[in-house]
């Protein structure tokens, strides 16, 4: 299968992020740091590596970087776990739903408002957040690139604006992690949340949040922490008091793997990426009935439409007459489609990774130009 949905999930994994994955299930089915025998020791060491490469790759502290098993887990744990009631919330129209329904449910109790801005003609989506912050503003939530459109936002301009004005700004690093450069410091980000999966080349099972020392985060999950046995609460100390539980030992290994991988080729992925998808929107643009919604990016998102076929059926017959795998449909982010005007039929998006060849990348264009019936 030629496979182009690695905006979905990574679709190549080097041999270190595989075979650690493999070693750990093998012969380290030890719990991390709660007992004191050798292969607890060793767990707890990995987990130690793995935090310690995250906090260097996005200028992190060490102790605010906290395992998850998603991006979305992450998202909600910053949500949920910085809510102040009565005060105000601004997302972008090109949010996920892992950021929309957390603050969808947080209006709907009456716990926040509520405000999302969407760019206009006259103005870009910073004029559109400076023009909406309000004295009771404690919040903006930005993702760093558009999972529909591989638009990038203009997240260390926003996190200036935000760091002056003293409001917190979490960004949504899913689709951004590993092909762009994302910092904590740098960009003035307040919380950070990544896919460990998808450009990070971790395996699923994998994801986390990274916050700064102005941040304090209520948890979410309350459980064993290996500390402070005899407390009523959750120990005051992080990482501790964010991660409840047994972590997944096997999809922090790999992504700290991942992360060393991607460590040393960000910037030559970066920009053989965005040539790629240049050449693609370029030669997708030259097929009649064919509209693409992407510029080029790079982090190889390229949406198109297909005129009176819907996404899905255009997704389903490139998977089953070309045996390439690419996604149909709303990809879990309603207003960027409305915005777009595309929240009928959706939008099919290829997202490549920069391990995809020459001839699936032409086989995949034929198969467009043969389904579009051109």
């Amino acid at each position: 299968m030629i496979y182009l949905d690695n905006a979905a999930t990574g679709g190549f994994k080097p041999h270190a992020v595989t075979d650690i994955a493999q070693t750990v299930i093998k012969y380290l089915s030890a719990n991390p740091s709660r007992s004191a025998h050798r292969l607890a020791v060793t767990a707890g060491e990995i987990v130690y590596s793995a935090r310690a490469k995250i906090a260097e790759f996005f200028d992190g502290e060490f102790e605010r970087v906290i395992f998850t098993k998603n991006c979305t887990e992450a998202l909600n744990l910053a949500i949920f776990g910085t809510v102040r009631r009565g005060k105000k919330v601004i997302a972008t129209t090109f949010e996920h739903n892992s950021v929309l329904r957390p603050l969808y449910y947080l209006e709907r109790l009456g716990l926040i408002s509520l405000e999302i801005v969407s760019p206009t003609q006259g103005e870009d989506i910073y004029e559109r957040i400076e023009k909406s912050i309000t004295p009771d503003t404690y919040l903006v939530c930005a993702t760093a690139v558009s999972n529909v459109t591989g638009e990038e936002l203009p997240v260390r301009k926003i996190g200036k604006l935000l760091k002056e004005k003293n409001i917190l700004f979490l960004v949504d690093g899913a689709q951004g992690s590993g092909h762009i450069p994302l910092s904590l410091k740098n960009d003035n980000v307040s919380m950070l949340a990544f896919a460990g999966h998808k450009g990070l080349y971790g395996i699923m099972g994998s994801g986390g949040l990274l916050f700064d020392k102005t941040v304090e985060i209520s948890p979410m999950l309350f459980g064993g922490s290996g500390i402070d046995t005899f407390s009523k609460d959750m120990p005051s100390a992080y990482p501790e008091r964010l991660e409840a539980g047994t972590l997944n030992l096997p999809a922090i290994a790999s992504l700290k793997e991942g992360v060393e991988f991607i460590s040393q080729n960000l910037k030559h992925f970066s920009q053989e990426l965005y040539k790629t998808t240049e050449k693609v929107i370029s030669s997708l643009l030259e097929i009649p009935k064919v509209t693409v919604y992407s510029r080029p990016n790079c982090s190889g998102i390229i949406s198109f439409a297909v005129k009176d076929i819907d996404s899905q059926t255009v997704s389903d017959a490139l998977n089953r007459d070309y045996d390439v795998a690419v996604r149909g449909g709303f990809h879990c982010a309603p207003l960027t489609h409305k915005f777009l005007h595309t929240d009928t039929c959706g939008l099919t998006r290829a997202s490549l990774a920069v391990q995809n060849s020459a001839r699936e990348i032409s086989t995949f264009l034929l198969a467009v130009k043969n389904v579009a019936g051109t």
